[in-house]
């Protein structure tokens, strides 16, 4: 299996989607509205993280260079913080332990998604890390606001759980990437006073020294 290929499964064009789809369920399958606007909030706050760290850097240049960090990964991140949710819905009909295997398992697929972006050197360690604790954080936040107040999620039927992964697989067979890292440098151009974004290279290149006929201090006033 081509790592680039399963890199996918965290990509913008197939999870915000997703994202999509758990609301339309939250919003139709649950007594109370309450678990809609939850999740709608903790979503954008990760969504709203993920974006204000890159532009931060591409801006701005706001990064480590001890961490080779430019941002929180967004395939971590998202993936974090869509799979467990969506996998929780979907076996809503599943009996405790599987469901709870389910949730696990969107953990996982999460995890591996996060090793994906460093094998193929998308990331570095300390983006996809700080990108699945951020996901993490808000998958775990929302499942135990609906554990806390025994959210139901009402019977779904087999032609309901088929509509929902159409979607998701028919953008798995295309296959086709979000452009988010081009109109994320695109507004940073925007409203940055830079001409060219920061770049990895530029975080990690040495910054320039005096030369020794130079001096940084003003010179003393005759």
């Amino acid at each position: 299996m081509s790592w680039h290929w399963f890199t996918f499964f965290g990509d913008s064009m197939l999870l915000l989607p997703c994202a999509g789809l758990i609301v339309v369920v939250l919003l139709l399958k649950t007594d109370a509205r309450q678990a809609c606007w939850q999740w709608l909030m903790l979503f954008c706050l990760a969504g709203g993280v993920v974006c204000a760290s890159k532009l931060a850097f591409m801006g701005w240049g706001v990064g480590s260079r001890t961490y080779d960090f430019t941002g929180f990964s967004g395939h971590s991140a998202l993936s974090a913080s869509i799979w467990p949710v969506m996998l929780w819905i979907l076996f809503s009909r599943a009996r405790p332990a599987p469901r709870a295997a389910a949730v696990a398992g969107g953990y996982l697929l999460a995890l591996a998604i996060g090793v994906s972006r460093l094998v193929i050197q998308a990331h570095s360690l300390s983006e996809v890390v700080s990108g699945l604790a951020l996901g993490y954080l808000i998958s775990t936040s929302f499942l135990l606001m609906q554990f806390s107040r025994h959210t139901h999620i009402r019977f779904l039927t087999n032609g309901q759980i088929v509509a929902m992964l159409i979607l998701p697989l028919l953008l798995v067979v295309h296959g086709k990437k979000a452009p988010t890292q081009n109109l994320l440098e695109q507004i940073a151009l925007s409203v940055a006073p830079v001409t060219k974004v920061y770049t990895r290279a530029d975080l990690h290149r040495p910054s320039p020294t005096l030369r020794p006929e130079q001096d940084a201090r003003p010179a003393p006033a005759s």
